[in-house]
């Protein structure tokens, strides 16, 4: 059964808590990371991404860990972050687009990653956790909170919800720049703590949504200190994640962008496609949209691709084949299947420079625009996957095609830390 534990919270003075709080690390690149550093110096992006600070040095060089670890201590110095005095747990409320977020922020022990009570559905890319390996490891810190779902069958969210009434005011609240209201509530009382605690003790795994990397890289940490025979217990093998209710969360399709036809003409490409899928012209969508509404009848019985190519939407259909298994039932697999790999050659969609993402909390019109531009020559807009087909890929220690899955909400950084010694 999964265990969560107590911790005390490094956070922003509440008045600063806007101008500390930053997006994750990974979705900006070190230019962008750059410019909001320079709009705003107190961005918890100087410790999240200090490369950006360090545009000269090689990105894995020793010295972009040691400045994370001093602007960290410089911002605790200051006061302008300070640790709670005693052991807590955190709510973590998200509102945006008319839909409420609601987590429980505590911390996780690295052995159930490693007997898989926390499971995963995608593969880490060393570059990635090596960097977030060693970014914990030097700061001694965990500042990018994992996303986690648990299966809600023992009216959790009801009591969770219960900690935060209506009156409650947020220990801090931050605006994001794309409309969302982030809230942190701290939660002392330790009658509460104790039923949290059992509550979650009756859970038999929970589900990482995002954050694979960050979750990879605190179990590296315990076991490098277990090698090198530093303490690794306590607060140094746990790490800091925010669950939600499987089924409350939101999940977007992730599109997919291509810089060329490969030996293919629009029209021999449309061509070679119909071997694989029905293609319809779409008409018209709605560019505010995030997803494109299917048009064939029973879509459930279907796989689901629209593609945008040459200004027109076309709407790609292929019937589900009976008693497929989860994985071989998402529409990412079949597209890189017969398209991306069968047609265009593209056998590695992590680093072929051909194949781009665009995430899923983006409108459309987006793609729309990149395509019109002649950055890229088309586009393929995904519909979401299922949480439960998530999950049950996830049970079955399956991996998910790269960039299957957009979960909202995406989690600010720098609104609570996770530190160890």
């Amino acid at each position: 059964m999964v265990r969560i534990y107590r911790f005390c919270g490094v956070r922003p003075e509440r008045s600063i808590a806007p101008a500390i709080a930053a997006v994750p690390y990974d979705v900006v690149t070190a230019d962008e990371a750059r410019a909001i550093i320079k709009k705003n110096p107190r961005s918890f992006l100087r410790v999240s991404r200090p490369d950006a600070e360090l545009a000269d040095i090689p990105a894995d060089d020793a010295r972009i860990y040691e400045r994370a670890k001093e602007n960290f201590d410089a911002l605790l110095t200051s006061g302008e972050m300070q640790r709670d005095p005693a052991p807590s747990m955190y709510i973590y409320r998200v509102r945006q687009d008319g839909d409420e977020f609601l987590g429980l922020c505590s911390c996780l022990d690295v052995d159930d990653y490693r007997t898989t009570k926390i499971r995963r559905h995608e593969q880490t890319r060393y570059d990635k956790e090596e960097d977030r390996t060693r970014h914990i490891g030097t700061t001694k810190t965990h500042n990018g909170p994992v996303v986690l779902l648990y299966q809600d069958t023992n009216d959790l969210f009801k009591f969770i919800k219960s900690l935060v009434p209506a009156t409650a005011v947020p220990d801090a609240e931050v605006k994001a720049d794309g409309g969302g209201i982030h809230q942190i509530f701290r939660i002392t009382d330790p009658a509460v703590l104790a039923k949290l605690e059992e509550l979650f003790a009756s859970v038999p795994a929970l589900y990482i949504a995002d954050g694979h990397h960050r979750a990879k890289a605190a179990v590296n940490v315990a076991d490098r200190r277990i090698a090198q025979g530093l303490p690794a217990e306590g607060d140094a093998s746990r790490f800091m994640g925010v669950m939600f209710a499987h089924n409350r969360v939101k999940i977007h399709g992730y599109s997919r962008l291509l810089t060329d036809l490969g030996t293919f003409t629009h029209e021999t490409f449309l061509s070679e496609l119909r071997k694989y899928f029905e293609v319809k012209p779409y008409g018209r969508v709605d560019g505010r949209q995030f997803n494109i509404p299917p048009k064939v009848k029973s879509p459930e019985k279907y796989h689901i691709v629209h593609m945008y190519l040459a200004g027109e939407w076309f709407e790609c259909t292929r019937l589900l084949e009976k008693g497929a298994a989860p994985l071989e039932s998402l529409d990412v697999a079949v597209l890189q299947n017969y398209v991306l790999e069968g047609m265009l050659g593209i056998t590695d969609p992590r680093g072929d420079a051909r194949l781009q993402y665009l995430g899923g909390a983006r409108p459309v019109a987006d793609l729309e625009k990149l395509v019109d531009a002649g950055t890229y020559r088309l586009a393929f807009a995904m519909q979401p996957v299922r949480v439960a087909t998530v999950l049950s890929i996830a049970d079955a220690n399956g991996v998910m095609p790269p960039k299957s899955t957009w979960f909202e909400p995406k989690l600010l950084s720098g609104l609570v830390v996770h530190t160890f010694e």
